[in-house]
């Protein structure tokens, strides 16, 4: 199964957020949204993206070879998966400080690429709204952002543990859904509308009219964030059985925009049922299955061990470092 430019972003989303982390625990000191867009250039230079821009950017500021870290190293992440125009049009602009580089766009990667993110806690949110506005300007983006990856956060943390078990009831995932969709932050309000009103809307429809497929084109009707957002939400509070996972997959990509939300549709139901419920089949033809459960692990072993130790703190790893250098 070929990975999306979405994927590869995500990936390099997640080793941005560790590469932050290693920073903050060395230096003390650490602008996160920055170090992610570092990432997002390396990105960049893998795919022959204004590779001399970004060469002269960032290889003058390290004595070692650039891009580095192991993530550069894979080649499947150099080969095009597809286009990103607003990330690449924010990063040929990576000169002028990635305070100018947002366009106004409200594209769907702006929220897709930033879904790791809800694994480091509640200060995800601010983090994920920051990485969306450093190549998408339309605060819908930035919204959408936000409130996708604290639902997710909450779907990891605060589901009943039978909703982790295969007998674990569709109920049980719809209230899990429901109470992540009322907590949601305020960030937006004002800017965009009352999203936070329209998710709740979201949910009833698929509580009142589950996987109509006519609806979920109208909710999700294009390749923007907020679309993302309520067509994986749908779809999710739609089939929310464990047993009926590849369905919603399924179901998802039928919408204008499939990839999205099937995406946004995966994050959830696997947030709320747990990893072991991905379906075996699609994950092991997934070219990027490894990649993605090794920076997974990584990045739950930063959070919670911090393998390369820290400023006062002596690590047991000594390849983590140059495995993802702290700059």
């Amino acid at each position: 199964m070929r990975a999306g430019v979405s994927t590869q972003l995500a990936c390099f989303t997640a080793e941005g957020v560790i590469r932050a982390m290693m920073r903050m625990a060395h230096k003390g000191i650490c602008h996160p949204p920055s170090v992610v867009l570092h990432a997002y250039c390396r990105w960049a230079a893998l795919q022959g993206i204004e590779t001399e821009r970004m060469r002269r950017r960032w290889a003058s500021v390290t004595e070692a070879e650039w891009p580095d870290g192991w993530l550069a190293g894979v080649p499947v992440l150099a080969e095009n998966r597809g286009s990103a125009p607003a990330t690449v049009a924010a990063l040929s602009r990576i000169d002028d400080g990635f305070e100018q580089t947002a366009t106004r766009s409200r594209g769907s990667h702006a929220l897709t690429r930033a879904l790791p993110i809800s694994a480091i806690g509640s200060e995800g949110a601010a983090l994920a709204g920051e990485t969306a506005a450093l190549t998408h300007g339309d605060p819908a983006a930035r919204s959408a952002t936000v409130r996708v990856t604290t639902l997710l956060h909450h779907c990891m943390t605060d589901s009943p543990e039978e909703t982790h078990l295969s007998g674990g009831t569709g109920q049980l995932v719809k209230e899990t859904l429901r109470r992540g969709t009322v907590t949601l932050p305020t960030v937006g309000r004002g800017e965009v509308g009352d999203e936070d009103g329209h998710l709740m809307g979201v949910f009833q429809c698929a509580v009142d009219q589950p996987a109509d497929p006519g609806l979920l084109a109208r909710l999700a009707p294009d390749a923007t964030a907020p679309s993302a957002l309520y067509g994986g939400l749908y779809a999710a509070v739609s089939f929310p059985q464990r047993t009926d996972f590849t369905a919603a997959l399924h179901f998802a990509a039928g919408a204008p925009d499939g990839d999205s939300v099937a995406c946004v549709t995966g994050a959830l139901l696997g947030a709320v049922h747990g990893a072991e419920a991905l379906p075996v089949r699609l994950v092991s033809r997934h070219k990027l299955s490894w990649v993605l459960g090794t920076l997974a692990r990584d990045l739950l072993l930063q959070i919670f061990e911090s393998p390369s130790g820290g400023e006062y703190v002596a690590g047991w790893d000594p390849h983590w470092r140059s495995r993802y250098p702290s700059w």
